[in-house]
């Protein structure tokens, strides 16, 4: 075994990945029955949540967003919430508000919607940046202050947001704290013909979601996750995930560069993606198909990147083929 794929590390400290495997089989499995075609989607997601991180989906209505977010909910035996973001929405909404009790007569905490294992917040841009910066605590600290009062939210505590690209009418973009504070970004993108063939077959008559029923619960999540950060990282790996990092804050095509959240970010989803994998090591393939995801949301394009009509998933993946892969010593 090369060094950059655990070398070092004895049998008996490795983790027991095979009920990450079997769990995250089945999980996969049930979103499958609601989601077609979109395996890598669905995988991007199970590797977020493993990592306990938050997923951001963007693409245009109707491609099934938020039916990603249900599926994945709906297959965990956990709370799950919906927040619908709209511009009238409160930030107490949200965290929650203190109440006058009129027989205790003192102030009662009454928890908003984040108070939930797996938050679905459908169309997040469509609500003004005062009550997107009421998710900014929860995401980063998995905690809600009120009136001095910080309140402990539950593990595991997931946010799935959906969003219309900011072209569409009545949206607000994210501010660059809020989209930091995401593991990874995602697009589902238009359907195969056989996929949206299969769509028509399924869901025509009935809505799949309503026959969908959990295949692992909360507990086993919290379990899993503990087993996921257990998973090796060679130095070799995490010397070419900060490379990737520093070559994004270097290169003239991007005005703002990953920040160090991001390198965090990228090696929780790296160990994800290799115990899902059944590997008790991460390897620098991990951190080379997890690049884009986890950092094209975070940076802005230059001006003349912007006329030149070239994308962010382009830049990133460009920054990474130029950054040399770890020697295999």
């Amino acid at each position: 075994m090369t060094d950059v794929e655990n070398q070092g590390q004895s049998v008996s400290d490795a983790p027991d990945l095979s009920e990450v495997v079997e769990v995250m089989g089945r999980v996969r499995g049930a979103m499958e029955t609601v989601i077609e075609g979109k395996t890598d989607q669905i995988n991007a997601a199970l590797t977020v949540l493993l990592a306990e991180g938050h997923l951001l989906v963007e693409d245009v209505p109707g491609v099934g967003k938020t039916m990603l977010a249900k599926a994945l909910g709906k297959s965990v035996d956990c709370s799950v919430n919906r927040l619908q973001f709209t511009p009238d929405l409160l930030p107490s909404d949200i965290t929650g508000v203190s109440v006058f009790n009129q027989q205790t007569r003192d102030f009662e905490f009454k928890p908003g919607g984040i108070f939930a294992n797996i938050v679905v917040g459908d169309e997040i841009n469509r609500a003004s940046p005062k009550t997107q910066s009421a998710l900014l605590e929860a995401m980063a600290e998995g905690q809600v202050s009120s009136d001095g009062v910080t309140h402990s939210l539950a593990k595991p505590f997931m946010v799935i947001a959906t969003q219309n690209p900011i072209e569409m009418e009545g949206t607000y973009p994210l501010p660059e704290a809020q989209r930091d504070r995401f593991m990874a970004k995602i697009e589902m993108g238009y359907p195969t013909r056989t996929a949206e063939l299969d769509m028509l077959d399924h869901h025509g008559g009935a809505d799949p979601l309503s026959v969908l029923q959990p295949v692992t619960d909360s507990q086993t999540l919290v379990r899993l996750t503990g087993i996921v950060k257990d998973v090796y990282a060679a130095p070799a790996v995490k010397e070419y995930i900060v490379s990737i990092v520093e070559a994004s804050r270097a290169t003239d095509s991007l005005r703002l560069g990953a920040s160090p959240r991001a390198s965090l970010h990228l090696l929780r989803a790296v160990r994800s993606r290799a115990a899902m994998a059944g590997r008790d090591y991460a390897i620098p393939d991990d951190v080379h198909a997890l690049a884009v995801p986890v950092l094209s949301h975070r940076v802005l394009l230059s001006t003349q990147t912007q006329l030149s009509g070239r994308n962010v998933a382009d830049v990133i993946a460009e920054v990474v083929a130029q950054v040399p892969l770890p020697d295999r010593r």
